[in-house]
């Protein structure tokens, strides 16, 4: 049976940039253990000859077809702006920048 060291998950603990209390590693050490079994476990399981899949059923493209239609104009979107310049919407400035 795998087992991980509370050494190991202090390591990795530190990889991830994790602080960790003692009292933490022996409590993840032994959550990681179990994680660990229960994958070794699938992977005995695991066919050989059964492809790996990322969806139990086989999906399709559900998008529509990409076809023009009829929107707004220009002049029309802009004629509910709050304020319009040069054909674009005039939002107030956040950078805080001058032009």
């Amino acid at each position: 049976m795998p087992s991980i060291s509370r050494d190991e998950v202090a390591h990795l603990a530190r990889l991830a940039r994790l602080d960790l209390e003692p009292a933490e590693l022996d409590h993840l050490a032994g959550q990681l253990d179990q994680i660990i079994s229960a994958v070794a476990q699938v992977s005995e399981v695991a066919a050989d000859d059964i492809p790996p899949t990322s969806h139990a059923l086989p999906m399709t493209n559900a998008f529509r077809a990409d076809e023009p239609r009829p929107s707004l104009s220009a002049e029309a979107a802009l004629a509910q702006a709050p304020e319009a310049e040069d054909g674009r919407f005039r939002v107030p400035q956040i950078l805080g920048e001058e032009q």
